[in-house]
């Protein structure tokens, strides 16, 4: 069932907006969203029937103000940049939450996030709903197919990234082959392809996943023209991810740019549950 109306935790990125549109496509009235300071985008606060602003450490302060707004069904949409909780100041229930926490990641965090916010009487949706036009099905999506050294490695590298992800480490590994050169932790995709393409050169392979049983109200695994774009510069030959589990922001812009480099784009079948496209 299509909420009437809707709230959007908004970060960094096109996401947020890709979101809005979604849902105002699907038939959603009210659209309201909390951003994130110094990551939201002017363009969505300015596409919403009504917007505020809050610090990434204000958690308390937004929720305080999402409960008087009435609205009861959140998305929680974009980037919160991991680096944000060790240069922002903190209000109460911020601090409370983190020194409560005794393994902090992206699914202790957000998790414990979506607690309070629930407690609220507010429920927080798949961030996949109404997402279905950036999530791909099945098959490689561009020109070029993997070769067989890129497929061997695309291979090992699921398995190597679902045991990673497993311990929600994070989400993304680099592999050439058959070495692991890189395992994203705390300091994101992009941070993590740096890395392992320094350490291991042109024609690594990058393979991203979601773990059996992700939680999709957060962290859904997301690739757009940004990445394509640091994967050609740093010499990533080959992109692998779970079909029907990974936003693919812009689709058609991220495979022409990836045609343009040579990089294979490839949507791998798996056993598990698709990301959910409504509420």
């Amino acid at each position: 069932m299509i909420p009437d109306s809707l709230v959007l935790l908004a970060g960094r990125g096109d996401y947020p907006a890709c979101a809005l549109a979604g849902a105002r496509a699907a038939g959603v009235r009210r659209i309201v969203v909390i951003g994130v300071r110094g990551m939201v985008e002017r363009r969505v606060l300015r596409a919403a029937d009504e917007s505020v602003v809050f610090g990434a450490g204000e958690l308390g302060h937004a929720l305080d103000w999402l409960e008087r707004c009435g609205v009861r069904h959140m998305l929680l949409v974009g980037q919160i940049t991991p680096l944000a909780l060790f240069r922002t100041r903190f209000d109460a229930l911020t601090r409370r939450i983190l020194s409560e926490l005794p393994i902090k990641n992206a699914h202790s965090i957000f998790g414990r996030i979506i607690q309070e916010v629930e407690a609220r009487g507010v429920q927080v949706i798949p961030s996949s709903c109404f997402m279905g036009a950036h999530i791909p099905g099945e098959g490689v999506l561009t020109a070029r197919a993997p070769d067989a050294r890129e497929e061997q490695d695309i291979r090992f590298g699921h398995e190597a990234a679902m045991g990673v992800c497993g311990l929600d480490i994070g989400q993304t590994i680099l592999v050439k082959e058959g070495m692991v050169l890189a395992v994203e932790a705390f300091e994101g995709t992009n941070a993590t392809v740096r890395r392992g393409a320094k350490l291991g050169g042109k024609g690594a392979v990058m393979v991203k996943v979601a773990k059996a049983g992700h939680d999709m109200r957060f962290d859904i695994p997301v690739f757009g023209e940004h990445t394509v774009r640091l994967c050609h510069k740093c010499g990533v030959s080959a992109v692998a991810f779970q079909a029907h589990r990974l936003v693919m922001i812009n689709r058609p812009r991220v495979v022409e740019l990836a045609n343009r480099y040579g990089i294979s784009l490839v949507s791998l079948h798996t056993d598990l549950p698709p990301a959910p496209l409504e509420p």
